[in-house]
């Protein structure tokens, strides 16, 4: 593939040099070879339009609207697009809650003495605990049990029994068109289920029925899920304060015993960190010919342990997001890679296989092909668990440095890193009036939420993130990046101060009062319903005026994955101009699609766009802000 179409990052470049040469299948061939026709890009007609289905034995079947050719069972091409979309937003949602579960799990350990972890917000357990109207009294653990025992009646509330967590959370008026609309959510579970159910062959292949329940599911994961299992991260872990972290390949020495805790949940990594911080564990590093013992974040679960905790020489930097993950295995510096419950690869056991280190399944979601050796997080284990993946780390060091030639000399830059809404206001005097000022006063023109994965789809892994990101600063649009995108901003440099010179002349000037980037590095693809919550407390501030009011938008320039579609939809369900790109597996439908980027708009007030071209769908997300600013008569 040519060079553009392989990264943005000059790290993953020169390791693919290497992956090449070492003869290692890589993700970059393996798209290439998936293509049609000579074009990378090119896959099925009927897959790439949405317009097929396997559900049954009597398919699969594939379905022309124009034609009306439908499938066996007459459903149309619309339903069959919405319908799989709806699907893919179940896969999204179960995995978002999976790993709230394992949150409160966390956290009702540590109300009962069986954790090595401690509750480090107490303000933030009794404000959450007060905005869910738990009684807020007694001690710490005792405010955490009624929190653990309230979210988790909420839960396994049934489908037609309204949510508490959402009725609490969630906007007025916004409550009130849901309601409307018959798609105020019950419990996450009874909504899984509903969904479920609903795309059984011969029950619902109705497109629009089907997209009012895929938004009715995304209200439940975002207050449910995303809110519950951020906040509590925040109780136990700190809430993200600003802070400097080193990234890019270029932190992996191969020198030292290196371990990366990997995908979505960062439990174990942080038990590692508390560990490996001590004298005895850098001693034992030591005793093999290591220099020492370093944790280095990566992926998500590196997102979700940057955000909180400070760098130094033992927690020392991030790698970078999952398409870079065969990149960093073939460095020949990591010598353990816990996985896990998210964006770990099939393929890692060869590269284990190949540059000497282990690979350990952290999560019971997690399985390798050749792979036996696990240890599933429990927490009232963690330290212990810990303690263990450590110690296979050391073990391996002699093995991996002797037999594998490192790669160095990869740059490592440093972003800022730790945005949140609390440190954001404690950054404008605990007060929303400094930025509200500068999006009044035009300094900054609006706000947008970069809630993105990475792809390869008609791109390089980064490249047009970070296209779009450049194209809204400089149009003086602040950015609030989240997920594997917001690893891509840190490392190609746009949450460095020293990005405020690619911005516009408004927003630069609100980054150098501030001493802020002019992308702000806001968390992961859970943090969505942390981003909900702020657009909501801006709302307020601005007078209880609608969301859909705001001058801001959404934007995942490279979604890929399954929980990527419940986020789309949850933002349109929230009333946000959502801009998505790649083109979504619908373009066969018509009817759909007309109902996501025009109707959309009469129904909940968000719509959808997919342009393609960077700086068109930029032109397209200010054109939507000035409107809203006309509209605000600001």
């Amino acid at each position: 593939m040519e060079k553009d179409r392989i990264s943005h990052h000059e790290s993953v470049h020169k390791l693919y040099e290497r992956i090449k040469k070492d003869g290692m299948t890589n993700i970059w061939d393996r798209y290439e070879a998936q293509g049609m026709g000579g074009n990378p890009d090119q896959r099925c007609p009927f897959c790439m339009g949405g317009v097929r289905c396997d559900l049954c034995s009597n398919g699969p079947c594939r379905a022309d609207v124009e034609k009306d050719k439908r499938g066996v069972c007459g459903i149309t091409g619309d339903g069959m697009a919405m319908r799989m979309m709806l699907l893919r937003n179940v896969m999204g949602a179960s995995t978002y809650h999976y790993h709230t579960e394992q949150t409160m799990k966390t956290l009702l350990s540590i109300t009962k003495g069986n954790s090595p972890f401690e509750i480090t917000e107490t303000d933030k357990l009794k404000d959450f605990a007060g905005r869910l109207g738990i009684e807020a009294s007694g001690t710490d653990k005792e405010i955490a049990a009624r929190l653990c025992s309230y979210v988790a009646a909420d839960f396994n509330r049934s489908y037609d029994e309204p949510s508490k967590i959402v009725e609490a959370l969630a906007p007025a008026e916004r409550k009130d068109l849901w309601r409307k609309l018959n798609i105020f959510p019950g419990g996450i579970y009874g909504e899984m289920m509903l969904a479920t159910s609903s795309c059984l062959t011969n029950v619902d292949g109705y497109y629009v029925s089907l997209a009012l329940k895929a938004m009715r599911l995304s209200i439940a994961m975002a207050y449910q899920s995303q809110i519950v299992n951020e906040y509590c991260q925040d109780i136990i872990y700190g809430i993200p304060r600003p802070h400097k972290m080193r990234v890019d390949l270029g932190v992996l020495d191969p020198d030292y015993v290196n371990v990366l805790p990997n995908g979505h949940e960062p439990f174990l990594g942080f038990a590692m960190v508390k560990l490996a911080r001590k004298p005895e564990w850098q001693e034992k590093a030591k005793a093999v010919g290591a220099r020492g013992l370093r944790i280095i974040a990566n992926i998500e679960t590196g997102q979700e342990m940057i955000q909180r905790w400070e760098m130094d020489d033992v927690f020392y930097g991030f790698t970078g997001n999952w398409i870079m993950q065969e990149a960093i295995l073939a460095s020949g510096c990591v010598d353990l890679f816990a996985a896990d419950m998210n964006c770990s690869m099939p393929v890692d056991p060869m590269y284990a296989e190949k540059y000497k280190f282990k690979l350990i399944p952290v999560s019971q979601l997690v399985a390798f092909e050749g792979v036996s050796e696990r240890i599933d997080y429990l927490p009232e284990e963690a330290e212990k668990q810990a303690a263990k993946l450590l110690q296979m780390a050391i073990d391996n060091f002699k093995e991996r440095k002797g037999s594998v030639k490192p790669f160095t000399g990869l740059p490592m830059k440093e972003a800022v890193v730790g945005f949140s809404t609390e440190s954001i206001l404690a950054a404008l005097g605990n007060s929303l009036d400094p930025l509200l000022d500068a999006i009044k006063k035009g300094t900054i023109r609006g706000v947008v939420g970069l809630v993105s994965c990475t792809s390869l789809r008609d791109n390089g892994q980064d490249v047009h993130s970070v296209m779009v990101a450049k194209e809204l600063i400089k149009r003086d649009i602040l950015v609030l990046s989240l997920g594997c995108g917001n690893g891509a901003m840190q490392v190609a440099g746009l949450c460095s101060p020293e990005a405020k010179d690619l911005a516009g002349p408004g927003l630069k000037s609100i980054c150098e009062a501030l001493g802020v980037p002019p992308v702000l590095s806001y968390g992961t693809c859970t943090d969505t319903g942390r981003l909900g919550d702020l657009l909501a407390a801006v709302a307020h501030a601005l007078g209880d005026v609608p969301i859909t009011d705001l001058p801001v938008a959404a934007a995942a320039p490279e979604y890929m994955e399954q929980k990527a579609t419940i986020d789309a939809i949850f933002a349109l369900a929230l009333g946000l101009y959502t801009y998505v790109n790649p083109v979504p597996p619908v373009t066969k439908a018509p009817n759909l699609v007309k109902l996501l980027i025009e109707d959309c708009k009469g129904v909940t007030g968000g719509n959808l766009n997919v342009e393609t071209d960077a700086v068109k769908a930029v032109e397209g997300i200010l054109s939507h802000i000035e409107a809203k600013r006309k509209k605000l008569g600001i």
